[in-house]
């Protein structure tokens, strides 16, 4: 089983996602994953950087780690850009770029920035149409594409990536999950929803299976019931965490991975303290 840290990237300075995301590389974490949106989810009034320049800045800052997001938001950038973005990086870190992408979560997000809110299912119908483009772009040849939502009229791009970019699409639609199929090398299932993974396997293709999963360890026994009122009051919003001590997690991680899940996404309810890192890597990733 893979770990990657989810991170998002709210109220958190560059020097923080730096420490957070170098601690995550000493203690064996994979990868890192950001978060994208225009204003914070519940806390419009908080701090946040964008999600491309603040990946760019982790990579710079690391030597490993795998840099991807939980997600992108398709409606944000033109997939001409967002081509462009995603091989750049690549050049500047080879093989350590993912596409995480998807329709978007919160649509009222964009009405308030001016941008098209579409339906549902619009959204995904042009998902699937900058998934498509991508693949041609990272190609070098000229791409001809005339769809209901995105057109690219002989556009090339060079240089392309220097490996075939994975790509993690999440959510459980059955339209995205025909996206999943069709273009993703992931599907990763949010954490809500885990009592589905069984049933909408099959639907997922090829895509291997990584989730999204809230995490509460405790680190000293004599902490505990500080640590879960601490959690609670700052996630009791969550329907699914995964909570315990080391040898607690490391047994809760087993049973994912025997149900097929291979790379968990941990979003730690203490914001990722280095120290929670170090030790989670040692009782947990370590022993895997």
């Amino acid at each position: 089983m893979q770990f990657h840290l989810f991170l998002p990237q709210m109220r958190m300075t560059p020097d923080a996602l730096v420490e957070r995301a170098r601690a995550a590389e000493a203690a064996g974490f994979e990868g890192i994953a950001l978060m994208d949106h225009l204003s914070p989810p519940m806390a419009g009034d908080q701090p946040m950087l964008e999600a491309w320049v603040a990946a760019t800045w982790i990579a710079a800052h690391t030597e490993r780690l795998v840099v991807g997001h939980l997600v992108l938001c398709d409606s944000f950038r033109h997939p001409a850009v967002l081509a462009r973005q995603v091989a750049s990086l690549d050049q500047c870190a080879p093989g350590r770029v993912e596409l995480g992408i998807g329709s978007g979560s919160t649509p009222e997000e964009l009405g308030a920035f001016g941008i098209d809110e579409g339906t549902p299912g619009s959204r995904t119908a042009q998902l699937g149409e900058t998934l498509e483009i991508l693949a041609g772009l990272w190609s070098g040849e000229p791409v001809r594409f005339e769809g209901d939502h995105r057109r690219i009229d002989g556009g090339r791009q060079l240089p392309v990536p220097s490996r075939p970019i994975p790509v993690v699409v999440g959510g459980t639609g059955p339209r995205t999950m025909e996206l999943v199929a069709r273009h993703a090398d992931w599907w990763n299932v949010p954490g809500h929803q885990v009592d589905r993974l069984d049933a909408m396997r099959p639907a997922a293709g090829r895509a291997r299976v990584s989730l999204q999963q809230a995490v509460t360890m405790i680190t000293d026994e004599a902490t505990r019931t500080e640590v879960l009122a601490l959690a609670d009051k700052r996630f009791g919003w969550m329907s699914s965490r995964a909570v315990g001590s080391g040898p607690e997690l490391a047994e809760h991680f087993a049973g994912l991975e025997a149900r097929g899940v291979e790379r968990v996404y941990t979003w730690f309810t203490d914001f990722a303290a280095p120290d929670t890192l170090e030790q989670f890597g040692a009782e947990v990733i370590a022993g895997r």
